[in-house]
Parts: C-alpha cells; sequence; structure tokens
C-alpha cells in the first residue's frame, strides 16, 4: 500500500516539480541582465505555474471537470517550461546535460499529471447533499 496522501506537497509530482521549478530559479540567476525580463522571468513563470495549477487542482477535487482542467492547465505550464529551456539551451544560457536532464524530468512530470487526469475519479470526491 502507497504513503498516505494529507495534501498537494505529499504527491511525489508536486515534490518533483517544485525542485525543477527551484533549479530553474538558481540556474537562472546565471542568465544574463538583459534577459531578465523575458527569458529568465518567463521559464521562471511557467515552472512555478506547475506546482500553483496543481495545488488549485488539488483543492478543487470535489469537482472532477475544474480538477481535470487544473491538470491539464499545470500540464500546459510544464511543457511551456520544457520550450523555454529549449531557447535557454540554443542562446548558451545552459549546457546540453542541464537541458536534458531538467527537458527529462518534465517529461516525468507530464507523465504523472497525465496519470492523474486519467485516474480522475480517484482523486475526486463528490459533493454530498
Amino acid at each position: 500500500m502507497g504513503k498516505k496522501i494529507s495534501g498537494v506537497r505529499d504527491l511525489d509530482v508536486y515534490q518533483l516539480a517544485f525542485k525543477c521549478a527551484m533549479e530553474i530559479f538558481k540556474m537562472t540567476k546565471l542568465f544574463p541582465t538583459e534577459e531578465r525580463y523575458s527569458l529568465t522571468d518567463q521559464v521562471r513563470r511557467s515552472s512555478r505555474s506547475v506546482c500553483s495549477n496543481l495545488a488549485e487542482a488539488w483543492r478543487k477535487r470535489r469537482y472532477k471537470a475544474v480538477f481535470i482542467n487544473k491538470l491539464s492547465d499545470a500540464m500546459q505550464e510544464a511543457s511551456e517550461t520544457q520550450t523555454w529551456l529549449e531557447f535557454s539551451l540554443a542562446c548558451d544560457y545552459i549546457n546540453d546535460e542541464e537541458f536534458c536532464r531538467l527537458d527529462a524530468e518534465y517529461e516525468i512530470i507530464l507523465g504523472k499529471l497525465n496519470r492523474m487526469d486519467l485516474k480522475a475519479d480517484t482523486f475526486c470526491f463528490p459533493i454530498k447533499a
């Protein structure tokens, strides 16, 4: 039997997304200052949004459609983060190893979010009258 999930922070996918967002934050401190309001801001924002959308989904579990919608938003943000990481690589702000590792971790995040979407009934609970 798996571990008890009492909150969104207990989810493996949340922990991985948070770890990646923090790594991106630290990594982008080395980006050029002219990228501060463009690439740096965008990749930080999208990586953090994975966690925030997942947290919103968790709080909306009594409404399956809203839960699924917020998971979809989290998946979109994870995909956006992958795109910004690719731009970071193309601009030589990160190296191939950093890109490949983070891109692979976001593929894992996307897979976990997709499985949650497919198994939404196991996470959601109906409103009791």
